[in-house]
Parts: structure tokens; C-alpha cells; sequence
């Protein structure tokens, strides 16, 4: 028998190789990914790529049980992380192994798998758990909206906590499994395509999926009784609407509004360029809360913002997110004018198209309708803070901001930037420095101070920075009401999502 001798110096090196990194190397990952405006929100030390979610839903009793499978990558040495979740959990399994979890809060899941998990390594985390997710309530307000035969998540800032743990913050966006099992007459309506549906024993399963990046608070389910119409857009990709059968008045101008989707999200291609996603649609549930919500492909519609009648302008707004917003989405929340400030624009871009009001008659009235002692201009859509998120300004100054771009480098260098930026980010983050930057260069003119006269000075721009874009009247004059403006203000509660 011969015996090999391996050399001091190589031994001792494969020895090295052997030993388990130091306890020491391994840390927690932080319990928010570092949004000022939402600590808590999201987490740090690992990057999802894909949720696979199967849920079974009984509506009498709200109850939802549900396995999440998540797939992710860790971007350090972990021996800890974290999930936002606020349901009842009774298992964790990292990478098939059983592993210990605690909550914290009414929405940190702390995980502590079985082993630490090297920086890099691919992670496989399965969530089981079960809850009435009515019953949750984070800060006062609720994303679970339950209606008379079943259930709704859609919420901004967040919605995901409610109903599947996650990642929850725009920076960290994945393709998502939806499987939803519902008594036999009830529909399970989710973002993207319904890849099969099947039935056994009085139950039954509705596969959806979503195969581009998605933020977690742009997931939606609705779970009730829907009458749902599909058609296809010119290039081939599906429309699939959905209303609840018990909308009572406020049916037919829901239907008169949603039913438009082919027609306005085929002009906001024109626009914006090819739309990112794999299907589009919209869905009204029989909710009573009053607000509107850009939710990936699918958006979520009260019925109240039909109340007054049909109103195509929600419609408008919630599509041209597809583009500012849910394809190209916030780097932290400060940058929530990256989002609404191009959605109120594109109805007045809208507006403008049906000869109903320039968007330059609009920002003039706007302009004149605030005074210079007025709230309106103390907020700063830049960064207008947590508590003014949603305020009127982001969405009309924000909009004003544009116009006042619009007009600083003309139409043709405009549109081609209205277009070119959700191509250049698409699927990705940005924040506002970035979009400036971008107009600048696709200009070629210097807009710094433009931004920052319409974005971040907390006072009415005078006259000469009105003067020199032209979105304001000479002091003292009087704008005329455009014909659309009735129906972009009655979208004014599109904000007011809590």
C-alpha cells in the first residue's frame, strides 16, 4: 500500500479551506432596505428574484392560508434576516431545513436559518401560514379590503404584508406565481396572465403570472364574483378586465371608463413606447374605499370613482403609471414625483388629445387657482416627505414641473424624452436626480434650476420663472376653466389612498 505525503504548506491550506467562516463574518441583515420616508419597509442582506404564492381563500370567514416559496440571492454573510409580514406564521424552511422564527413588530418576520448563508449563495425560503387578514392593521389602516363575497389587497406604500411575506419596497421588484384555490362561483383575479384554471371536490385553483419584474405593493388578488371581458390589444397581448356583479349604479359608467383600457393604453404607446408587460386590464371590486391604484397590469378601481359617471381620466392616469411607476419605479419614496406627476400629466396630455383643454390651459389654471400664500406650494414634489407623499402638489405641481419642461426644450426634444426614459430604466429604479440628469442630456440644455424651481422651493414660482416657462398668467389674470377639468379634479381622491 503506498501512502501519498502531502506537504506541510498544502495541508495546512486545505485545512483552511475546510473550517467554517467565523461566526463573527455572519450578521443580520438589516430589518429595512433604507427608506427615510419608511424604515421599516423592506430589508437588507438578499435580492428576491421570484414569489411563488399558493393560497386558499374561504370568503365567509376571511380565513387565508397560504405556502410562499421565495427565491433569492443573499448580498452578504447573513445569519439572520428579515421578512415584512404581519399573518400568523407556523413554519420556515431556508433551503429545505427547518428554520427558527420570531416576530418583531407588527411586521418583521425574523429568520434565523440553520446554518449561516454565505454572501452570493442562492436561497430557497418557504413560508407557511395562515390568518384573517382584515384583522391586521399597521398604522391605522388596512390593505385588505373585504367586500361582500370575498377580499381585496391593494394599498400604497405597501399591501403585501397583508397577504405573503416579502421584501416589501419597490428597490427589490420579482416575477410572481399567483395560485389562488376559492370556493366553486367565486374568481381569483391577480396581475399578469391566467395561465390555467381547474376545479375538483367544490374548489377551485386560479394560476396567474406575472413574468417581468413586479414590486410587492403592485401585486393585487381580488377574490369575489366578477363578470370579466378580454380582448387583445393591436400587438397581440391580452386585456382581461374584471367587475364585481354587484356594483349596482355604478356599473355602467365602471364599464364605460375600464373598457376603454385597449383604446388609451394603444395612444399611451404612442407615447411612451412598447408597453413593458404581459397583459393589461383593470378591475373594479365592490369595495367602499375611494381610490385608484396603478397594481402591475391590472389596476385596481374603486367603484366611487365612477360615481359621477363615466370617467376615462382615472383610466388615463393608472395606465400611464404601466410606464412611470410600475416599469420604471421609485429608488426610495421621496422620488413618488418620478410616478405621479407624469400620470397627472398624461391626462393632461389626454385632455389635449380630445380637444377638451391644452395641457398648457390646464397649467395655467392650475397656476391661478394657488395663490402665493396657498399650502399648495409649501410642499416640494421632489421630496415632498412621508406625511405629503400623496398631496394634491405632487400630482398638479409635479405636473406643472413638466409643463415647465415641455416648454423649456420644445415638443420634439419633449416627447422623445417622454419616451426614452421608461425605455432607458425599464424594469428598473430611478429617482428624480436621475430623470433630471437624462432631460438634460437628451436635451442638451441645463435644467437644474428648473427642476428646483418647480420641484423643491417651497414657495409659488414668481414672475420671472413663470415668465421664462410660460406656465403661469401675467399676476392679477384669470384662466379659464378648461372642459376637462372637471373630471381630472373628481380623480383628485385617486391620491387619497388611506
Amino acid at each position: 500500500m503506498h501512502r501519498k505525503i502531502i506537504a506541510p504548506s498544502v495541508l495546512a491550506a486545505s485545512l483552511l479551506l475546510a473550517i467554517p467562516a467565523s461566526a463573527t463574518d455572519f450578521t443580520p441583515g438589516a430589518p429595512g432596505i433604507g427608506d427615510p420616508y419608511y424604515p421599516s419597509s423592506g430589508n437588507g442582506g438578499y435580492d428576491v428574484s421570484h414569489y411563488d404564492l399558493r393560497l386558499k381563500y374561504q370568503p365567509a370567514t376571511d380565513l387565508l392560508e397560504g405556502t410562499a416559496t421565495i427565491l433569492a440571492t443573499t448580498t452578504q454573510n447573513l445569519s439572520r434576516f428579515n421578512l415584512d409580514f404581519g399573518l400568523k406564521v407556523s413554519e420556515v424552511l431556508v433551503n429545505g431545513s427547518r428554520a427558527t422564527f420570531a416576530k418583531s413588530g407588527t411586521q418583521e418576520l425574523e429568520i434565523t436559518p440553520a446554518a449561516p448563508l454565505t454572501k452570493g449563495r442562492s436561497v430557497t425560503v418557504v413560508v407557511k401560514y395562515a390568518g384573517k387578514p382584515s384583522e391586521l392593521s399597521i398604522a391605522g389602516y388596512t390593505a385588505w379590503h373585504r367586500t361582500p363575497d370575498g377580499g381585496v389587497a391593494a394599498q400604497e406604500p405597501d399591501s403585501a404584508v397583508w397577504w405573503f411575506p416579502s421584501n416589501d419596497h419597490p428597490l427589490d421588484k420579482a416575477t410572481f406565481d399567483v395560485s389562488v384555490l376559492v370556493p366553486d362561483g367565486t374568481q381569483a383575479v391577480s396581475n399578469g396572465t391566467l395561465q390555467s384554471q381547474s376545479s375538483a371536490r367544490g374548489w377551485t385553483r386560479y394560476n396567474w403570472r406575472s413574468n417581468k419584474p413586479q414590486a410587492t405593493y403592485l401585486t393585487t388578488l381580488a377574490i369575489g364574483k366578477f363578470d370579466i371581458t378580454t380582448d387583445t390589444l393591436a400587438n397581440g397581448l391580452p386585456v382581461i378586465n374584471a367587475y364585481s356583479k354587484d356594483l349596482g349604479d355604478n356599473d355602467g359608467a365602471a364599464r364605460a371608463s375600464v373598457e376603454r383600457t385597449k383604446e388609451v393604453a394603444e395612444w399611451l404607446t404612442g407615447l411612451y413606447g412598447p408597453y413593458p408587460f404581459n397583459s393589461v386590464g383593470g378591475y373594479v371590486p365592490n369595495v367602499t374605499s375611494g381610490f385608484a391604484l396603478e397594481t402591475q397590469t391590472r389596476p385596481y378601481y374603486s367603484p366611487k370613482q365612477f360615481a359621477n359617471g363615466a370617467n376615462v381620466s382615472v383610466v388615463v392616469h393608472e395606465l400611464a403609471h404601466q410606464w412611470y411607476g410600475d416599469s420604471v419605479s421609485v429608488d426610495g419614496w421621496k422620488d413618488i414625483w418620478n410616478n405621479e406627476g407624469f400620470a397627472r400629466y398624461a391626462q393632461w396630455l389626454w385632455s389635449e388629445k380630445e380637444g377638451e383643454g391644452t395641457a398648457q390651459e390646464l397649467a395655467d389654471y392650475v397656476y391661478a387657482q394657488h395663490p402665493a400664500d396657498d399650502p399648495f406650494w409649501k410642499v416640494k414634489p421632489g421630496d415632498p416627505g412621508p406625511d405629503n407623499q400623496f398631496d394634491l402638489a405632487v400630482y398638479d405641481r409635479g405636473a406643472l414641473a413638466i409643463q415647465a419642461l415641455r416648454n423649456a426644450v420644445g415638443d420634439k426634444s419633449f416627447f422623445a424624452i417622454l419616451k426614452g426614459w421608461p425605455t432607458a430604466h425599464r424594469y428598473g429604479n430611478a429617482n428624480v436626480g436621475d430623470f433630471v440628469a437624462y432631460a438634460e442630456k437628451a436635451s442638451g440644455k441645463p435644467l437644474a434650476q428648473l427642476f428646483d424651481t418647480w420641484l423643491y422651493q417651497p414657495t409659488r414660482p414668481g414672475a420671472p420663472a413663470a415668465k421664462k416657462a410660460r406656465v403661469a398668467l401675467a399676476s392679477g389674470a384669470r384662466a379659464v376653466q378648461p372642459k376637462s377639468w372637471q373630471k381630472i379634479a373628481a380623480t383628485n381622491s385617486i391620491h387619497d389612498h388611506r
